[in-house]
């Protein structure tokens, strides 16, 4: 059985990721408007009456802006941490919260979502493993470097989601003040092309086909760069960069893909 998988939106503006098979699915965050959840998820045809939950990260705004109507309209379940729950101002009682442990398995029809603490300025923050029949697809963003558990999740899948926030030199020489380069460089910030790249070298399987760039700065990278340094050494897999702007197409994952040669037909748009 195939997962089908998305990024609805990727960037500080707003981040969301759909995960799911022919009759259940989930969202990875809820950072853009219901509206436009919605009327993206019509135009790839994915039916929002599939999804079934939604797995918050952390708190920050560009998870969490779009929670409260979507929950609340189609009366989804939000799995999130209590300790990101308290600090996201979000009122527990306008939809139906469940608290999310780490690395306690949930289980939503064929699907099985695993959270796992990753290294990040926020409460209690996760990243997440969502398998199906032996297919495994990770979300690996905004995360200030590569830890155990984010390597020996990143080692299982067959597609992921990982971030490249930025660019070293953009962001050296960008017109960020000094604290927040800091910040964004810090082992709790996010990771950098080159940090990602190093993840993906190191420990991508043989098997993964679909990478899919994650979270780009609008100010401190460029698609065209980043997509060009990940093919460079793809090695077969996929590498495909989500917008910020706009859904990318979806992508059915399978345990048994034959690997191609990357195709270079993503709009760089971001």
């Amino acid at each position: 059985m195939a997962l089908f998988i998305t990024s609805l939106n990727s960037g500080s503006n707003g981040n969301c990721y759909y995960i799911g098979n022919e009759h259940d699915a989930v969202l990875v965050d809820a950072g853009i408007s219901c509206r436009e959840t919605e009327k993206r998820l019509h135009r790839l045809n994915l039916s929002i009456s599939k999804v079934r939950a939604v797995f918050i990260s952390h708190e920050h705004s560009d998870h969490i802006r779009g929670l409260a109507v979507l929950a609340r309209k189609h009366n989804l379940p939000v799995f999130i941490t209590p300790a990101t729950l308290q600090n996201s101002r979000l009122g527990s009682e306008q939809f139906l919260t469940v608290p999310l442990v780490g690395f306690q398995p949930v289980t939503i029809g064929d699907l099985q979502i695993i959270a796992f603490p990753k290294s990040h300025d926020a409460s209690d923050p996760h990243s997440f493993l969502i398998s199906c029949k032996g297919v495994k697809i990770g979300v690996f963003t905004d995360i200030g470097f590569a830890c155990e558990h984010v390597i020996s999740h990143f080692q299982q899948c067959h597609a992921a989601f990982l971030e490249t926030n930025y660019d070293e030199n953009l962001l050296q020489n960008g017109h960020y003040p000094y604290y927040l380069k800091n910040r964004i460089r810090s082992n709790k910030g996010h990771l950098s092309n080159r940090q990602a790249l190093a993840l993906f070298t190191s420990h991508k399987p043989r098997y993964m086909s679909h990478v899919l760039l994650s979270h780009l700065s609008q100010q401190n990278n460029c698609p065209k760069l980043v997509y060009e340094l990940f093919n460079n050494h793809a090695n077969g897999t996929e590498v495909v960069v989500a917008s910020r702007y706009s859904e990318t197409p979806v992508y059915a994952i399978s345990a048994n893909q034959v690997l191609e040669p990357s195709r270079m037909y993503q709009l760089f748009d971001n």
